[in-house]
């Protein structure tokens, strides 16, 4: 009994050491946040909240147009999102539940992809955003990236495991459309899934900095991510309004993965046991 106690409270015990040193960085953001940077690089730090969050942001809006910036990132980012769930909702369904020819090859073409490091794309997405004339354009940042290939692949497993083909042919039998099968029945049937496709999707879009920084030119069209990296210099940063600008950036990521934690344990781990 005194080991199996010692081993659960050692086990606390580094667990709890774990989200200490994890949760520290955030802490200090947001300590930071609140001060000067004369007051971040004093000995010793900061370490409770000051009264300059309000000075800092009123720098942060004179350097760059933060609230401009902070538009953008919400618009491509529910834009991302919305575009990323349809489009790959689809795209699992078909792969799912369609029999076509060829339809293992493309699957693995699809497949294929997630093996490409993501530098790789950088040069021909300028080229080819730059043949559109969509350089310095919101659109540049979603919709290329709308048919994501783990998106696809997480649709298609859920949809093989929580959609029974009898029901889809038993629509099809009543004279049901593919549309209306789709809006209708499968949809509804996803709802785990696209949950959880979209936290991963509005996540990963809003702390997007290679793509702006590709296609991006004007500070006024930069997502939050590049306005807050163009803010480091190496003679004079504003660490304090940095903070700031990185404080509300976050906050808004750790509230919603706070709400949907649950969702996206339930979405990822569905379907991995028959």
């Amino acid at each position: 009994m005194r080991t199996d106690r010692l081993e659960t409270w050692t086990a606390y015990c580094l667990v709890g050491i774990g989200m200490l040193i994890m949760l520290a960085p955030f802490y200090f953001m947001f300590v930071f946040a609140t001060h000067s940077r004369t007051e971040i690089f004093s000995l010793p730090p900061p370490m409770w909240f000051g009264d300059d969050f309000l000075n800092n942001l009123a720098i942060l809006s004179k350097k760059i147009p933060f609230w401009r910036n902070l538009g953008w990132s919400v618009y491509v980012a529910l834009a991302s999102t919305a575009l990323t769930l349809l489009f790959c909702a689809m795209g699992g369904y078909a792969f799912a539940l369609f029999e076509f020819r060829y339809k293992k090859a493309f699957f693995g073409l699809v497949m294929g992809t997630m093996l490409l490091p993501s530098f790789m794309n950088m040069i021909p997405t300028f080229m080819i955003m730059d043949l559109l004339g969509w350089i310095d354009q919101p659109r540049a940042l979603y919709i290329p990236g709308a048919a994501s290939a783990f998106g696809i692949f997480l649709m298609r497993q859920f949809c093989l495991s929580a959609i029974p083909r009898e029901l889809v042919e038993a629509a099809r039998m009543d004279g049901c459309s593919e549309l209306g099968i789709f809006a209708r029945i499968v949809l509804p049937l996803l709802k785990p899934a696209l949950g959880t496709l979209g936290l991963i999707t509005f996540i990963a879009s809003w702390n997007n900095f290679i793509g702006p920084l590709v296609v991006m030119r004007s500070p006024d069209m930069y997502t939050l991510p590049l306005a807050l990296r163009s803010l480091q210099s190496p003679v004079d940063t504003e660490w304090g309004a940095l903070m700031a600008g990185s404080a509300i950036a976050t906050l808004p990521l750790i509230v919603l993965f706070v709400l949907s934690s649950r969702q996206l344990i339930s979405g990822l781990t569905t379907g991995a046991v028959k």
